[in-house]
């Protein structure tokens, strides 16, 4: 069995996304992100749409997190889609998710889909998120 391979325009994204988390400074990601990109969150039904709403959420995800690894790395077969295993302490909780993340043919994010588990892990994530993000959502005028 042969693993896929992401486009090569996905995969220079990819490449950037993950020197960018390393760094633990997302200040570029505005120019990875499609303008139409889509965050949906294990916390909220709607997902949250546009590139400066996604790329405040995933700034704030990446400061609440701690110990933040990624572990795995899997592509589909159209080279435009992958799923990325991570670990993370919130809140003294361990967590684990995937992050799937789809590029469009240009290699721009068009949706990051985010899963976690175990509940205590999401529980304390989706608390500190809220507390950290409310006053700007609100100021955003976001539902």
């Amino acid at each position: 069995m042969t693993t896929p391979a992401l486009q090569p325009a996905a995969a220079a994204t990819l490449a950037q996304w993950h020197a960018l988390v390393t760094q633990q400074n997302l200040d570029s990601l505005p120019d990875l992100l499609h303008p139409q990109a889509v965050f949906r969150s294990p916390m909220a039904y709607k997902p949250y749409n546009g590139a400066p709403l996604v790329s405040l959420i995933l700034n704030t995800v990446l400061k609440v997190f701690e110990d933040f690894t990624y572990h795995r790395e899997l592509a589909t077969a159209d080279g435009l889609n992958v799923v990325l295993e991570f670990s993370a302490t919130v809140s003294g909780r361990e967590l684990k998710g995937i992050d799937m993340i789809r590029f469009d043919e240009s290699g721009k994010i068009v949706e990051f889909e985010v899963m976690i588990r175990p509940m205590s892990g999401l529980q304390a994530l989706g608390e500190e998120m809220g507390r950290r993000l409310a006053p700007l959502l609100a100021a955003k005028q976001v539902n």
